[in-house]
This record gives C-alpha cells, structure tokens and sequence, in this order.
C-alpha cells in the first residue's frame, strides 16, 4: 500500500464545501475521489488537511490517499485534471512515506480574505471577493491594532460556529493586511481553524472598522465563550485557504 500527497486548488462557488457528503455530489471531495476511482480502477478515499466551507476556495489544499495501484505521478496528475470540472485543479501527486498524514501532520494554516473596496464590481475576481458596501471606507489603523487582540493562544469558541465538545483553543501566530486602492487583505496564520473562525474574525475586524464593534468588545468574547458578542460572519466567498505548513 503506497500513499500518495496532492496539493489541489479549487473555486469553492459551485460547492457545497470539501467533505464529501452523503447523498450530495456537489463537493471538491466527492469529486476528485470519483474521478480517482475511476481512472484507478478501485476505490480511492482521499484525506484534507481539514474541511473548508460551502464556497470557499483554496489555493493549496493538502490531501492525501493510498492505493495498493502502481501509479506513475505525472501521467496520472494529467488524467485526472483532465477529466475534473474545470473550477477544480490537482498541481500534484507525489508518492510520500506511508505514515505522512495531511491533517494530523499538519503545523499550521493560512487563509486570506478579501474585500473589494472599490465602487465598481471586480469583473474578473467577483467570484473569489466580499465587495463592500458601505457609505465610508473601513478604518483600518482601527482594525489593524484591534487584530493584536487575536494573536496568541485563546479558547476562540465565541468567534466560531463549532459546537463541538472538544477544545477550541487555538494559537494564531500572525495576522497581517495589505491594502490597495481597490482591495484590502487579512492574512491568517493559525494551528488550526474552528468552523467558520476565519469567517467571524474577518467579520468582527471589519465591524471594527465600521464602528459597529469596538476593540474593547473582544475580549470579553473570549471570556465568555459566546458567539453572539462577535461581529458578523464575513461571506464565504471572499475566503481562500493559502497554503497549508508541515
């Protein structure tokens, strides 16, 4: 049995996120394995770095699969794009040691999302970006020292929606923006991303940004635990998962 590493990259509009779901044909999972198993001849069981969300999009997804099948790296990585929807692609398949596992190995993650600024919509990136709509431009010197809130190690259980019973604490080891005339960036790097925290962080920022959340509102979320003192839920389709590190 040999194990086998993919980096894959995908525009998440189309689907209702990457796990495979029973019954539901339309996620980034579901599809590479069909395909896979179809070219390989047996069924294949592919394994993400983590799950993403319904219509967010990922530069550099990580998954991993075994095959008892010989496989030849560059042709199969042809076939397979070859017969994948076009909004998703594999950038590569390597044969890695047995052991090599793309969640639990996994060191830490970065996202970005994106905000388009500008008056006009962004003909070319609307898929991939929140166009904003408010009246005054967000304050981003506001913002940015507001995000120092965020950094380090903190139960994150009131800026997610996980209703797990398992830990949510997490360390966020950098946050960081660029911004141009048109677009503004916030970049995550974190251990690991409760449902939809990147989502609830982007959106609180940009509250904050707004005037609608002040920085003092933060910590006692993290006190508390509770969702409902964040700000809002920044929409899925701005997020893209960069890049995951090993």
């Amino acid at each position: 049995m040999s194990t086998y590493r993919m980096v894959v990259q995908y525009e998440g509009t189309r689907y209702k996120g990457w796990q495979r779901l029973k019954g539901e044909g339309q996620t980034i999972q579901g599809k590479i394995e069909s395909v896979l198993s179809r070219l390989l001849q047996t069924q294949i069981e592919i394994h993400g770095s983590g799950r993403t969300d319904a219509g967010v999009h990922a530069a550099g997804q990580v998954a991993h699969f075994k095959t008892e099948v010989p496989i030849d790296g560059e042709l199969i990585l042809k076939e397979v794009n070859q017969y994948l929807p076009e909004d998703i692609a594999i950038l590569s398949i390597e044969h890695v040691d047995e052991r090599f596992h793309a969640r639990y190995q996994a060191k830490s993650k970065t996202y970005v999302y994106r905000i388009w600024l500008a008056p006009y919509p962004p003909v070319f990136e609307r898929s991939l970006v929140y166009q904003y709509s408010g009246e005054t431009l967000p304050d981003v010197e506001k913002m940015e020292q507001a995000a120092k809130r965020f950094l380090g190690t903190h139960d994150f259980r009131g800026f997610s929606s996980d209703k797990t019973k398992k830990s949510t604490v997490r360390t966020l080891f950098d946050l960081t923006f660029e911004q141009t005339d048109t677009e503004l960036k916030f970049f995550l790097t974190a251990d690991g991303f409760l449902y939809n925290m990147a989502r609830i962080i982007a959106g609180t920022l940009l509250d904050v940004g707004t005037g609608v959340v002040a920085e003092s509102d933060i910590e006692p979320v993290f006190l508390s635990g509770k969702r409902e003192g964040a700000g809002e839920t920044a929409p899925a389709k701005g997020l893209t998962l960069l890049e995951v590190h090993y």
